[in-house]
């Protein structure tokens, strides 16, 4: 079951409806279909490193379990700052605070990956840490900010590749990370793996 190439007729299998993560993939070329897995992203808690595996495990598992065929890659994201654990803003006031407690300080964003073989063994995971610093917000940018509507729906209420970039004084890490998907972890793992050939 292994031994099936990724193609443009054998696309690998993205558990995800991000754009974030679609623009990824068709940045690099790697042939793709995506499908939303509907997993309750605040089911599971605990450290955050076996947060993020586990969840991006069960997305995959869900569009394996669906009858596709393919390699499936499931990925979760999440923000943490200190102790405290920022998904997707739940509403106008939730984004706030996230962007309040970011603000002037340093966060990790921390996204795992897992990868299933067309069998549904999971062949590979990992979790991929890229620490952020995010400059002194005024009220006045916070507020302008909320009014894009870009923070929702987004881990910490910011997109990096968006107009929240403004707000990024540096990061430490992989970028493509921090924007959903480590993409030289992911291309790496799919070419150890088997389901990759030579790639680019």
């Amino acid at each position: 079951m292994g031994s099936l190439l990724i193609s443009d007729s054998h696309p690998l299998i993205l558990a995800s409806a991000s754009p974030r993560r679609k623009a990824l993939l068709k940045q690099v070329a790697v042939p793709f279909s995506a499908f939303h897995s509907r997993i309750d992203e605040h089911g599971v808690a605990g450290d955050p490193v076996e947060t993020t595996c586990t969840l991006a495990r069960q997305k995959a598992l869900s569009i394996h379990n669906t009858g596709v065929k393919g390699w499936v890659l499931g990925a979760d994201t999440i923000v943490v700052v200190d102790h405290s654990v920022f998904g997707k803003p739940k509403s106008k006031a939730d984004a706030r605070r996230m962007l309040t407690d970011l603000s002037g300080r340093e966060h990790h964003v921390i996204t795992g990956v897992s990868l299933l073989n067309p069998g549904g063994a999971e062949v590979f995971h990992q979790a991929v840490s890229t620490i952020v610093l995010v400059k002194r917000l005024t009220h006045v940018e916070i507020e302008a900010y909320l009014a894009t509507g870009e923070p929702f729906g987004k881990a910490g209420g910011y997109a990096i590749q968006g107009i929240g970039a403004f707000m990024i004084k540096g990061i430490r890490g992989s970028y493509t990370n921090v924007v959903g998907l480590p993409l030289c972890e992911v291309i790496t793992a799919l070419k150890d793996v088997g389901a990759l050939g030579a790639f680019p």
